[in-house]
């Protein structure tokens, strides 16, 4: 069984490869056998992360501006000369605006536009320039990172008095929006490059950990069953499932690790 879990010498490209869930992403594909690319616009981080592989070929960093398919197609040509034809599209990258957290009634254009643009339009992008190499192998695997906000709608309870380094914090429109998005064009892609042996399917995280206040901790704990946030590498395992063979036979799905809060 082992075996079929493996991602040895298997190219996978993963954006926002350097953020918060992306290392831990990162790190368990690696961890698993595969060579990665990581593009990131944060050319510390991921210069950072590529630096602390011990294999130097095995990961490489790219910066880049995901929504535009003239630099994904630069990026695209460097991949495949340094590490070779890619196998695993992971679209990880999201974005927050400069005034994410703005009530819903004056939240900016600019502001929707730009979050819309990395969480959906980066991504159609990125399955543009990636999975139309896959197909025409007549195989890949795409993998779409949601969120559990684009399948139920956040409960605004929890917020009051919630913070996040510092700041006050909410589940915007466009985020639920842009998620949801996601998850359509997963299923349209699934159908669309099934017969050529692309697989595309979703890992939808509930709340993951990662500095939030106690308020903020207590009442979304409070919503899930586990009675916890996720740690940042509880996906992994998902993530390296849907990678592997070991999901060969699994497209279109949306695989949900939530600890249990869509259950209730």
């Amino acid at each position: 069984m082992s075996e079929m879990f493996s991602l040895q010498d298997r190219v996978c490209v993963i954006t926002g490869g350097a953020g918060i869930l992306g290392t831990a992403m990162s790190s368990a594909l690696l961890a698993h056998g595969a060579r990665i690319a990581i593009i990131d616009r944060d050319a510390a981080s991921t210069a950072r992360f590529t630096a602390s592989v011990t294999d130097a070929q095995r990961a490489r960093g790219y910066v880049a501006d995901i929504r535009s398919r003239d630099q994904m197609e630069e990026v695209a040509k460097k991949v495949a000369a340094e590490l070779g034809p890619v196998d695993v599209l992971v679209n990880n990258a999201a974005a927050k605006s400069p005034n994410f957290f703005t009530r819903f009634e004056e939240f900016p254009l600019e502001d929707w536009d730009f979050v819309m643009g990395v969480n959906l339009t980066a991504a159609m992008v990125c399955c543009q320039v990636f999975g139309s190499g896959m197909a025409l192998r007549g195989r890949g695997s795409i993998i779409n990172t949601l969120s559990i906000y684009g399948i139920v709608a956040p409960d605004q309870r929890i917020y009051e008095g919630s913070e996040y380094e510092g700041h006050p914090i909410n589940t915007p429109a466009v985020y639920s929006a842009s998620k949801a998005a996601l998850w359509g064009l997963t299923k349209y892609l699934a159908s669309y490059w099934g017969g050529r042996g692309v697989r595309v399917n979703a890992i939808t995280p509930g709340g993951v950990f990662s500095g939030q206040n106690d308020t903020f901790v207590e009442r979304y704990s409070a919503r899930v069953p586990l009675g916890r946030m996720a740690k940042r590498d509880e996906l992994s395992g998902a993530l390296v499932y849907l990678a592997s063979d070991a999901s060969s036979y699994v497209t279109g799905q949306n695989l949900i690790v939530d600890g249990g809060l869509t259950a209730w």
